[in-house]
């Protein structure tokens, strides 16, 4: 019998410099999260925690501060596992986590303790790298290092794009230096939480209060700014089983700007009993297999979410994937099977200096 792993809370990595607007896109997801429920581990730099107090009144018992010192030099990841667990534990009801590291941590530490982890409860939401367009230029020189980090994100936000007038020249070069992750502009932070998790639609409540309260629809032009915008997002269905070797080519070569995909996949007669949910973040990727409901419906349901994709390319590279032949070769799941459960090899390359090209 297989396991649903709907239970498993996705946890984000935040990372950036200082001064880039971490707390800021923080704090704005806990405001545009709807029902949803997100934990929060805040780890400042210095003795006073500056951060974990601005996010306190929204998350109320769900957060973590870990003050003086830097995350990735701070615990291993035994000692991270209990911080997650303690935040993934059923009765906090928690949807998502989120990681604000220091503006000093190194984010492919933090990448490789996460997939280090042994709680099962838990699975990779990504890493966010956040970057202040206004002094970009500025903060390559001071921390040539932002390169690497760009070229490791899975999804970089670009903030602060109303405080210079070469915001089109900073995005052009972040995506540049970026290794196909998805590039989104921002102010303010307000980055649309549906980018980065499912939000839930009825009235959970996070602390004492309730997002939807807490929601401003006026501010500065309201839900009318349209954060949706930027990013693009693409659902597929098909009555038609995918072939995995085919699905394998598309997922290995999957275009720039692709952040998330969610979904189930119909391998026909490659596995009968079980359908195949994927959670792909970034370069991150899994299956999880789970026995089809005996009445139900086979159908492959698919949701790509991303930034400047071309929808129609991608939608025919995923019709190409299906194939209706009635009998399945011995190899043929060999791809996919690599993705399933803990799969040894990580996301990022071993070595920090030598990001994957």
């Amino acid at each position: 019998m297989g396991q649903n792993p709907s239970p498993q809370i996705p946890v984000v990595i935040l990372a950036g410099f200082l001064g880039s607007g971490k707390t800021t896109l923080l704090n704005h997801l806990l405001h545009r999260s709807k029902g949803s429920r997100i934990g929060a581990i805040v780890n400042d730099f210095g003795a006073i925690e500056i951060d974990a107090m601005a996010v306190a009144g929204a998350l109320g018992d769900s957060t973590v501060s870990l003050g003086n010192g830097c995350l990735c030099c701070a615990v291993d990841p035994g000692e991270l596992d209990v911080y997650l667990e303690r935040l993934a534990r059923p009765d906090a009801g928690v949807d998502i986590i989120v990681i604000e590291a220091s503006g000093l941590a190194e984010p492919q530490e933090l990448v490789r303790m996460l997939l280090a982890s042994e709680l099962t409860g838990i699975v990779y939401g990504g890493l966010v790298e956040v970057v202040d367009a206004a002094e970009f230029d500025d903060t390559r020189v001071r921390h040539p290092e932002i390169d690497r980090h760009l070229a490791l994100a899975d999804l970089i936000v670009v903030n602060k794009t109303d405080r210079t007038e070469h915001a089109e020249r900073v995005l052009d070069l972040v995506v540049s230096l970026a290794d196909g992750a998805a590039v989104v502009p921002a102010t303010h932070g307000r980055v649309d939480p549906e980018f980065l998790f499912d939000c839930r639609p009825g009235e959970e409540r996070v602390g004492q209060l309730t997002f939807d309260d807490l929601h401003d629809h006026t501010g500065s032009g309201g839900h009318a700014e349209h954060l949706h915008a930027a990013y693009d997002s693409l659902s597929f269905v098909s009555d038609v089983p995918l072939d995995p070797r085919r699905l394998m080519r598309f997922l290995d070569s999957r275009p720039e700007g692709l952040y998330r995909i969610k979904g189930y996949v119909d391998l026909g007669p490659y596995d009968e009993r079980n359908r195949y949910l994927v959670h792909a973040v970034g370069r991150f990727l899994r299956f999880y297999p789970e026995p089809w409901a005996p009445a139900g419906e086979r159908l492959t349901r698919l949701v790509l979410i991303g930034s400047g994709l071309d929808a129609s390319t991608v939608a025919k590279e995923l019709q190409e994937c299906r194939s209706d032949t009635p009998h399945a070769d011995e190899h043929g799941m060999w791809g996919v099977l690599r993705y399933v459960q803990d799969p040894e090899e990580a996301p990022y390359p071993e070595e920090p200096e030598e990001p994957t090209p």
